[in-house]
Formats: structure tokens, C-alpha cells, sequence
């Protein structure tokens, strides 16, 4: 062997060996720990900013007044859940939606939270998780007084006017599939459809009818009901227990705050009959009665 032969087998031999031990240093090397996924209330905590869907164009429960601000019976409950959850009612961003699109929203996260009066059914309820009711409702039809249509019957040979995605839209396609039904995206446009004569009843819920019943003389509210009363309740993307469970514990130290009827004397009492009973239209603490 020469010097230099014996020079360079000693350079191989412990790249060799080095080459060995390298697999056994990377099986020791201890697994990467996945972080955490962040949770829906650390996320908003983040953001420093609740996002909540409601309506513009729905008085008592969420409009938009002159001075371009959101208003209302769930908008100002949307406020206090901000203040609540971020110190802060103003670090809040309301996000208007329309009845059909309340779901979707929350499917694909441009809200946090839906406030505007989506009533609790079975069918919803698989696509959403609503937290515990805040308010009741019953869905009725609103007709001109001068309206020969007296009772809900009468509607079969007429033309009823409803927004879509709503309990009406829902409960009349479902119960009176027959019927004759005129659909508009929003509810403005559906009161104003009525107003022009382009139907001859809009149904809705019946809060969202006493009110504009109040304010535009000329209409009266059926007696009968579309289907029987049901609760309404703030709703979150399905899955997000969290959040929903935040919102239930909320809802009840409100309760014991009777912060909804505060609610309800500032947007609510003054549209339905003197000696209403607040309890027919509120649900202080979440805790739902049949």
C-alpha cells in the first residue's frame, strides 16, 4: 500500500460510519408537535372584532336609521355581547344579510354570529347550531284593511307576498305547496310589493308585521297563525360549540340583568297592543317555555 493509499482508506471508513449513524440520529430526533388549533373565541380576541350578520331593512330587531347606523332590538344585543367579550361595544362589525343568506354566511365564515331573527326548525338546525332562544314569534299575514281576506283560507285563490328564506316562505311552500306565492330577496321589498298592490297579503313574522302595521296606517294583522309560535335564537357555524356555549352563558347573566326587556321597552313596546305582556315576545335568560 502507498502513503497515500493509506491516507485516504482511514477518510472512507469514517465517512462510512458516519453515513450509518445518520438514519439512527434521525429516528431519535424527537416527533413535531402540531400547535394547537386556535379557538373561535381566541380568534375573535384576536381580531379584536365580533362579526355579527343582521338585518337593514327589519324594525324593531335590525334597521338602518337616518344618521347610517345599525339599530335595533339584535343589533344593540350584539353590542353588549362585544362589550362583554372585548371590553368594547364598538368593536363590533355588522354584516347585512338577507333572510336566504343568514346560513351561508355562517357556513363559509364572513360572520362570527347571525342576530337577525332566524327562527329555530329542524331543518336549520342541521345546517347551524343555534345557542338558546332570546325571543318568540309566530308567523301571521298582513292585509289591507279594505281586504276582503279575513281569515287564512282565503289566502288559496290569492296572491301572498313572502321573502325568501324566511318561516313563511318555508312553512307555505311546505303546507300549500298549491298556493300562488310572490318571492323577493328582501323584506323591504316585500312590504313594499304589498304597498303597490303587486299581492294581496305579506306573511312574515308577526313582530316584524305589528310594527309596520304601526307605522303605515291602513293594514290590519289575521288573527290566525302560519303554523304555530317558535322560538328565535342567535345562531353560529355548526361545530363551533365554543362559541354557542359562550353566547348561552351570556344569555343567561343577561337574564338575570332583565337586559331583553330593556330591549324590548326601547324598540319593541310601542309597536304591539297596550298591555301586551312582555314575556309573549321575550325569553329572558334563554329559558324557552312552550
Amino acid at each position: 500500500m502507498s502513503f497515500k493509499t493509506a491516507l485516504v482508506v482511514p477518510f472512507i471508513a469514517f465517512g462510512l460510519l458516519a453515513g450509518c449513524d445518520k438514519p439512527a440520529e434521525q429516528k431519535a430526533a424527537a416527533p413535531a408537535v402540531p400547535k394547537p388549533a386556535t379557538s373561535s373565541l381566541e380568534a375573535i380576541k384576536a381580531r379584536d372584532k365580533l362579526i355579527v350578520g343582521v338585518f337593514s331593512d327589519k324594525p324593531p330587531f335590525g334597521f338602518v336609521n337616518e344618521q347610517g347606523e345599525y339599530v335595533g332590538f339584535d343589533t344593540d344585543l350584539g353590542k353588549r355581547f362585544a362589550k362583554d367579550l372585548l371590553g368594547d361595544e364598538k368593536k363590533i362589525e355588522f354584516v347585512s344579510v338577507e333572510p336566504a343568506s343568514r346560513i351561508p354566511f355562517l357556513q363559509s365564515d364572513k360572520v362570527d354570529l347571525i342576530l337577525a331573527n332566524m327562527t329555530v326548525t329542524p331543518e336549520r338546525a342541521q345546517a347551524v347550531d343555534f345557542t338558546n332562544p332570546n325571543l318568540r314569534v309566530a308567523v301571521q299575514a298582513l292585509v289591507p284593511d279594505a281586504s276582503e281576506v279575513r281569515k287564512l283560507d282565503d289566502l288559496a285563490d290569492k296572491t301572498t307576498i313572502v321573502t325568501t328564506g324566511t318561516t313563511a316562505d318555508l312553512w307555505l311552500t311546505k303546507n300549500h305547496p298549491d298556493w300562488k306565492v310572490l318571492k323577493f330577496e328582501k323584506n323591504s321589498e316585500s312590504l313594499q310589493a304589498l304597498a303597490n298592490g303587486r299581492g294581496d297579503a305579506y306573511a312574515q313574522d308577526n313582530l316584524v308585521l305589528f310594527n309596520w302595521a304601526k307605522q303605515n296606517p291602513g293594514y290590519r294583522v289575521l288573527d290566525e297563525k302560519l303554523g304555530a309560535e317558535a322560538p328565535i335564537a342567535p345562531a353560529v357555524k355548526k361545530g363551533n360549540t365554543e362559541l354557542r356555549d359562550w353566547v348561552n352563558t351570556e344569555l343567561a347573566k343577561l337574564g338575570e340583568e332583565k337586559a331583553l326587556l330593556k330591549l324590548y321597552d326601547q324598540y319593541v313596546r310601542k309597536d304591539l297592543p297596550e298591555g301586551t305582556d312582555p314575556n309573549v315576545v321575550i325569553v329572558e335568560g334563554g329559558h324557552w317555555k312552550p
